[in-house]
C-alpha cells in the first residue's frame, strides 16, 4: 500500500478553499489532518468539508505544528505572514507548500530558502502555471533546443477592470502590493522557468494608479477599490546576465481592449518563437522559406500530465508535490527559484519608488 501523507492546512480562506483543499482531495494518498485559521470557524468549516474525520482545529499555528503525524504543512495565509510560518513549520520538521508569492519581501523569501537548506525540509511555492499542459509542451520542446537561444521576453497579466477586493488583497502591509505581487508573480514565474535562466543584472519598472473610477465595470465591484494605495499597474524592463531581455507588464485595472491572463508569456529564440497567452500555445517560425504559426492542441492530454476532467493545474501541482515528499525527489518549483522572482518583483517596486534602476550582484 501507498502510504498516507498527513497533512496540516494553515489559513483557511480564499486560497485554500478555491485551489489546494479540493486538489489535495482528489489525491488517494493524502489526508487532511489539522486546520488552523485565526477565525475559527472557517477552520472548523475546513475540517468538515475536507479533513478527515477526526481532523483537529486550531486557531494557533503553532499548536498545530507540535503535531508530530503531520508531515506536510500547506501555508495559506496572507503574504505577511508566509515567512514566519513557513520557517517555523521547517523547523518543526515539515515539508512546506507556501502559497504565491513565496513573501512580502525578498528579505523574508531569503530567510525561507535559509531555513529550508538549514533543516533539509522540502519548500515549494504555489506557482501551479508550470504544471498546466501548455507550459509542460513547451518546457520540453524549448529542452529539445527547438527554440534555439532564447533572448527576448514578455510576460504578462493584464486584467481591464479585475481587482480583488476580498479578504486582504488591498491591504499594502498584509500582502505587500498589488497586480506586481499578486498576478504578475505567476507569469514572471512561468517565463525564468521555461527560459531556465535565473540571472537578472538589472531591472527598471514603473508603477502606476491613474484612474479617476477605477471601481466603475469592476467585475467584483467596489468595496474599497477606490481608497487602496496600491498600484493598478505596472510595466517592468528586466535585463538578464546572459543579455536576454524579459518585458513585464501587469494590471488589475487598465484601458485595454484585450485582458491577458496571468501566466500569459511570449519567448522568442534564435530557431523560434513560443506564446502561450490565455492559455493557448503558439509555435511560429521559418520553414521553407515561409513564415508559419501553429496552434499546438493540449486538451487531449499526454505523458506529462493528466488528461480529463482532472487535470487541472492544481490537481497536477499537488500531484507532484506529493510524489516529491514520498520518493524524495525535488519538486517542481525549488525556492532558491522563486527567491529570484521576489527579488525581481522588489527591484521593480525599488525602482518604481526612486526613478532609479536596481542592479543585481
Amino acid at each position: 500500500m501507498e502510504r498516507i501523507v498527513k497533512i496540516g492546512i494553515i489559513g483557511c480562506g480564499g486560497i485554500a478553499n478555491g485551489k489546494h483543499m479540493p486538489a489535495l482531495k482528489q489525491l488517494p494518498n493524502v489526508q487532511m489532518v489539522a486546520f488552523c485559521d485565526i477565525i475559527e470557524e472557517r477552520a472548523i468549516k475546513a475540517a468538515k468539508e475536507f479533513g478527515t474525520p477526526d481532523a483537529k482545529v486550531y486557531t494557533d499555528y503553532k499548536e498545530l505544528l507540535k503535531d508530530k503525524e503531520i508531515e506536510v504543512v500547506h501555508v495559506l495565509t496572507p503574504n505577511r505572514e508566509h515567512a514566519d510560518i513557513s520557517i517555523d513549520a521547517m523547523y518543526a520538521d515539515k515539508h512546506v507548500m507556501c502559497e504565491k508569492p513565496m513573501a512580502k519581501s525578498a528579505a523574508d523569501a531569503k530567510r525561507m530558502l535559509d531555513a529550508a537548506i538549514a533543516t533539509g525540509k522540502k519548500l515549494t511555492i504555489g506557482y501551479q502555471h508550470r504544471k498546466k499542459a501548455q507550459a509542460q509542451y513547451a518546457k520540453q520542446y524549448i529542452e529539445e533546443g527547438n527554440l534555439g537561444e532564447i533572448y527576448y521576453a514578455n510576460c504578462y497579466a493584464l486584467r481591464r477592470r479585475g481587482t480583488p477586493n476580498w479578504g486582504v488583497f488591498l491591504n499594502e502591509e498584509e500582502q505587500g502590493g498589488g497586480p506586481i505581487i499578486d498576478i504578475a508573480t505567476h507569469s514572471l514565474d512561468l517565463t525564468l522557468y521555461l527560459m531556465n535562466n535565473y540571472e537578472p543584472e538589472c531591472v527598471i519598472g514603473k508603477t502606476h494608479k491613474k484612474l479617476d473610477h477605477p471601481e466603475a465595470g469592476n467585475i467584483w465591484g467596489d468595496n474599497g477599490v477606490s481608497d487602496t494605495p496600491l498600484e493598478e499597474s505596472a510595466c517592468a524592463f528586466i535585463r538578464m546576465k546572459n543579455g536576454a531581455t524579459i518585458m513585464l507588464e501587469t494590471s488589475w485595472s487598465l484601458n485595454i481592449a484585450e485582458p491577458i491572463a496571468e501566466g500569459s508569456c511570449t519567448l522568442c529564440g534564435s530557431k523560434a518563437g513560443l506564446q502561450i497567452k490565455n492559455d493557448k500555445l503558439l509555435i511560429n517560425k521559418v520553414e521553407l522559406n515561409r513564415q508559419t504559426l501553429t496552434e499546438v492542441d493540449t486538451s487531449a492530454g499526454g505523458v506529462a500530465f493528466y488528461s480529463g476532467s482532472s487535470a487541472t493545474p492544481p490537481v497536477v501541482e499537488a500531484q507532484d508535490w506529493i510524489d516529491s515528499v514520498i520518493n524524495d525527489h525535488d519538486p517542481i518549483v525549488l525556492p532558491n527559484e522563486a527567491y529570484v522572482v521576489s527579488q525581481i518583483l522588489e527591484a521593480i517596486y525599488e525602482s518604481s519608488k526612486t526613478g532609479k534602476p536596481v542592479y543585481f550582484e
